[in-house]
């Protein structure tokens, strides 16, 4: 395999500290077109679908691509912004604030963010990062509960993108953070404010994302995980075992995935008349497709057709202050050693002159 052209090299450039945050991804446009290419990327990851290649390779061309990208772009179209998608804007911000409060705490690094799918992909910024000088990089999955088909997808491109460099960068991996203190003392804070200007609902959903059961069975901790950080967000919320229910939504296909469904426990709990339901979805720390038009909009529908009465969708953590003063208490032990040992100007400057007296050019 042919290495990609190294930057060149100057003896005057600081040795950086990097951070990539990475989160799944999102199509350039709410169009059939844009869509299209973003779902041949996503559905063609064996890490997303486990089908044997060659039959997998007739469905998805032959049937999901033909008719899946007008149905999504209406979708897209239904919580696209006029900045764009709003994955892609909370991503971004996120990394904006996350380099400013880690700036403001004196820790010098530089912050950027990829999308798995789509863009602006992970080899990229990775190439981007270390163009600008950072030889040690941290990466972190935005994924709070591990997954095989999402970090660990996360983990496929970055090491795809690390076997196109010559002189790759030093690289960590946050692999989750699904039991973080800081994690879901934040999750806390945004159910309890919530309760605070809208009063506490009579039971609260937390739905994350399904994934097939056979990779449960096959040892992927993601369902357990989840669990972990249901049973961890119901202690500091006081609730018991009657008053919220997990569930998982977003299943593809026919084969059986994590139960109970979503859809499903909505629709029993719009039939059972409760007054109000909360809803929060802890495994996505941006707002998406998956919060915004399957949560908010189709699963209000689903709970108030079924005779429920007030539906209120908890949004996620976002670019909210609190949740980017946790994020890096998340990323600080990952971060140790490397914090320390950061190259100041005047390391820098001692480390020109030697080159200079070795006969460097640069």
């Amino acid at each position: 395999m042919p290495y990609l052209t190294e930057p060149e090299f100057r003896h005057d450039q600081p040795r950086r500290l990097g951070i990539l945050l990475i989160n799944l991804g999102t199509p350039a446009a709410p169009t059939a077109a844009a869509v299209r290419p973003y779902l041949k990327q996503f559905l063609s990851d064996p890490r997303v679908v486990e089908i044997p290649r060659l039959a997998w390779w007739f469905i998805l061309n032959g049937i999901i691509l033909n008719t899946r990208p007008k149905q999504s772009a209406a979708k897209y179209a239904s919580i696209w912004t006029r900045d764009g998608s709003p994955l892609a804007i909370y991503t971004r911000q996120q990394a904006k604030l996350l380099q400013g409060y880690m700036g403001d705490a004196g820790q010098q690094v530089m912050v950027e963010w990829a999308m798995r799918y789509g863009q602006p992909s992970v080899a990229d910024k990775l190439r981007a990062l270390k163009a600008a000088g950072c030889d040690r990089v941290l990466a972190v999955p935005l994924y709070p509960q591990y997954a095989a088909s999402s970090s660990g997808s996360a983990m496929d491109a970055l090491a795809d993108a690390i076997k196109t460099l010559r002189n790759p960068p030093e690289l960590r991996i946050v692999k989750q953070f699904h039991d973080s203190p800081a994690y879901i003392d934040t999750l806390a804070r945004r159910v309890q404010s919530h309760w605070a200007q809208q009063g506490r609902g009579d039971h609260l959903v937390m739905s994350f994302h399904g994934i097939p059961r056979f990779s449960l069975d096959k040892g992927d901790p993601y369902h357990c995980q989840c669990h972990k950080t249901a049973r961890l967000l119901a202690e500091q919320l006081d609730l018991n075992k009657d008053q919220y229910t997990v569930a998982f939504q977003s299943r593809f296909g026919r084969t059986e995935w994590l139960k109970p469904y979503t859809s499903e426990v909505l629709q029993q709990l719009g039939t059972r008349k409760t007054g109000k339901l909360d809803v929060i979805c802890p495994g996505f720390v941006a707002d998406c497709l998956e919060t915004l038009e399957e949560i908010a909009m189709e699963g209000k529908e689903t709970f108030l057709t079924a005779g429920g009465g007030q539906y209120r969708y908890i949004p996620a953590l976002n670019a909210e202050p609190d949740w980017i003063i946790a994020l890096a208490r998340i990323l600080a032990p990952h971060l140790g050693g490397w914090l320390e040992h950061q190259e100041d100007k005047q390391a820098t400057t001692a480390r020109l002159s030697q080159a200079r007296a070795l006969g460097a050019k640069h």
